[in-house]
C-alpha cells in the first residue's frame, strides 16, 4: 500500500500507518517547517520531501493508494481568528483538491480541528465535504478526541475519510469512547457523523444531533443521523 502524507509535521500519520500495516510504502511527504522536517527525517531518512504543497505538481507526483494530511488548522481553530478560506491557509485544502483530482487515490483520510465543523455557521464543513463529493467520493467523519485513547491530552479532532465511489469500502465511524469515558459528541452525535453521500448533490448539517443530506433522486432531504448510510 502506498501513501502520500501532506502537512507531515513530525510524522503522526507515518507512524500509525507504518505501525499498522506492515507493506506500507510512503511515496513522499510534503512538509515546509524545518524543525519538523529535522525530526521526520531523523526518523525516515529514506522518505522524499516534496516541499511547499503549493509548488507540487501533481501529475508529476509517484502513484499512490492513500492520501493523509492534517491541513492547516488556523484558519478554522476556536484558539485563532477563524477566517476560514478568507485566509491563506485555509485554501490551502483546495491543494488537497487538485492533488486528489488528477491523483485519484482510493482512499484518503483528513483531519483538522473540531471548530472547521463549526466555522461560518457551518458553511465551510458543507463546501469541504461537498467538494470531495463531486471528486467522486463517498466519505465518513467524526470528532475524536484523544483524551479517550490513552493520550494524556484533551484535543478535539474531525476525522474525514473518503473512498473512490462504488468500490468495497469498510465503515469506519463511528468510533466509541472507550466504556466509561464519554464526551458530548459521542453522548448526542452533533458532531459525529457517517455518510455515505453516493450521488448527493448537497450536504449540510443540523443544529441538532443530524446531518441534512439531498439526494439526488429524491426532492427535499433525507436526514442522517450517527452512523447511518444514505445512497
Amino acid at each position: 500500500m502506498k501513501y502520500l502524507d501532506l502537512f507531515t509535521g513530525i510524522g503522526g500519520f507515518t507512524l500509525g500507518i507504518q505501525k499498522t500495516l506492515s507493506n506500507a510504502e510512503c511515496v513522499g511527504f510534503s512538509e515546509i517547517d524545518e524543525h519538523a522536517i529535522q525530526i521526520y527525517e531523523y526518523q525516515y531518512p529514506k522518505h522524499t520531501n516534496f516541499g511547499d504543497i503549493t509548488k507540487i505538481n501533481p501529475a508529476g507526483l509517484p502513484d499512490f493508494d492513500l492520501l493523509v494530511g492534517g491541513f492547516p488548522c488556523q484558519s478554522f481553530s476556536f484558539a485563532g481568528q477563524r477566517r476560514g478560506f478568507e485566509d491563506t491557509r485555509g485554501t490551502l485544502f483546495f491543494n488537497i483538491v487538485e492533488i486528489l483530482k488528477i491523483k485519484n487515490p482510493q482512499n484518503f483520510v483528513l483531519e483538522n480541528v473540531k471548530g472547521l465543523i463549526h466555522h461560518d455557521q457551518g458553511r465551510t464543513f458543507k463546501t469541504i465535504i461537498s467538494t470531495l463529493d463531486d471528486l467522486g467520493y463517498d466519505l465518513q467523519w467524526q470528532v475524536l478526541n484523544s483524551q479517550h485513547f490513552n493520550v494524556p491530552q484533551n484535543r478535539q479532532r474531525v476525522f474525514i475519510v473518503g473512498h473512490t465511489r462504488n468500490t468495497p469500502r469498510p465503515q469506519i465511524f463511528p468510533i466509541l469512547p472507550p466504556e466509561g469515558k464519554t464526551s458530548k459528541e459521542s453522548q448526542n452525535g452533533v458532531c459525529a457523523s457517517t455518510l455515505t453521500a453516493d450521488g448527493a448533490g448537497d450536504v449540510m448539517k443540523t443544529g441538532s444531533n443530524a446531518i441534512l443530506v439531498k439526494n439526488g433522486t429524491k426532492q427535499g432531504y433525507d436526514v442522517a443521523h450517527v452512523g447511518d448510510g444514505i445512497d
